[in-house]
């Protein structure tokens, strides 16, 4: 049986080149660095990886180099989500052959699936595919996926796990209560960075995250330190964490304000394929400027010589006891610690 899939996967971007061409080289020397900084495992072809401005065989091309250049040192969790079950099913073979570890799907997107229909297209995969399927949920872009169903798909062998990018709290704890007893080897990961250390305490396996591609070491210190029970820390990280993935989401088209920032710690992205109006790319420079200011005060770039503008003061430790409390409440509620 392989190993259940934990800790911070990285859904991470694809730099490109001056003709809009994937960097290769830069996706390698970006690949090396993420698993130097310590994240879990690597996931291509994710909603920050912009898989659906890529082809179909640059979406393969991709991960193809992302396994190469792992070689085996973590696992490749490699988005697998085509246009129908037909060609997913066929990224489910080519990754497989890649050496990927599983392939993460996302629900039908672009029409509004019932229930019922969005079981029948996982079951189908499921049924078909060569290599482990993780669900991807994000009822934002597409059809949700209900708990009843994550139960139901999970009776299947080639299911073992699932992300979940909708930041519900709850949603993680019924999905938990409802698989684990019966597949406690079923991974739950969350999507939502912003919550990443309470998805922890109430059980979720680890999380793929978009502010791993940013800085690695911040996610993986988080996880460590949740792991390990030590709530206070962990939270005042959490909260750190916060101001810099509300500027990144926020502050730009999804995932534009990752990319500025992914630069900041050394890389060639490019640009992204969607264009930028004259505006935006202005706008782009003063984001930059902030997410500068913020990583300076982790201390992984220097600040801008002209300093930075104060942002507010630190929060008070006793709004990170009072949450890390309440979570800690409900869990006990529930049986689990």
């Amino acid at each position: 049986m392989a190993a259940k899939i934990t800790g911070i996967l990285t859904p991470h971007m694809v730099p490109l080149d001056a003709e809009g061409r994937i960097n290769e080289s830069e996706l390698r020397r970006y690949v090396d660095w993420l698993i130097e900084q310590g994240v879990h495992g690597l996931y291509p072809n994710g909603s920050t990886g912009e898989f659906v401005r890529f082809t179909a065989d640059e979406r393969r091309q991709i991960v193809k180099i992302v396994c190469e250049q792992t070689a085996g040192r973590v696992p490749v969790l490699a988005g697998a989500a085509e246009a129908n079950a037909r060609e997913t099913i066929l990224a489910c073979e080519a990754y497989s052959g890649f050496g990927a570890r599983a392939v993460a799907i996302v629900s039908p997107f672009y029409y509004r699936l019932s229930p019922e229909s969005v079981y029948a297209y996982f079951r189908e995969i499921a049924l078909n595919s060569p290599i482990d399927v993780t669900l991807y949920n994000i009822p934002m872009f597409a059809s949700p996926i209900d708990v009843p169903t994550i139960r139901r798909l999970a009776e299947l062998e080639r299911v073992v796990g699932i992300k979940d990018s909708s930041g519900d709290l709850a949603f993680m704890m019924r999905m938990i209560a409802g698989i684990r007893p019966y597949r406690p080897e079923f991974s739950f990961l969350t999507g939502w960075e912003a919550v990443l250390v309470p998805m922890l305490m109430v059980g979720a396996d680890g999380g793929t995250h978009a502010t791993s591609g940013v800085v690695p070491e911040l996610t993986r210190q988080m996880y460590d330190l949740a792991r390990s029970r030590q709530f206070e820390p962990a939270m005042t990280l959490q909260y750190r964490l916060l101001e810099l993935f509300d500027a990144m989401l926020y502050s730009a088209d999804f995932p534009e304000g990752f990319r500025a920032a992914v630069e900041l710690r050394g890389f060639d992205m490019g640009r992204s394929r969607q264009p930028l109006s004259p505006t935006q790319q202005v706008n782009r420079e003063k984001l930059q400027g902030l997410l500068r200011c913020i990583l300076a005060d982790f201390g992984y770039v220097a600040a801008p010589t002209e300093g930075c503008p104060s942002r507010g003061s630190e929060l008070e430790p006793y709004r990170v006891n009072k949450i890390a409390d309440e979570v800690l409440r409900e869990l006990r509620k529930q049986g689990l610690v």
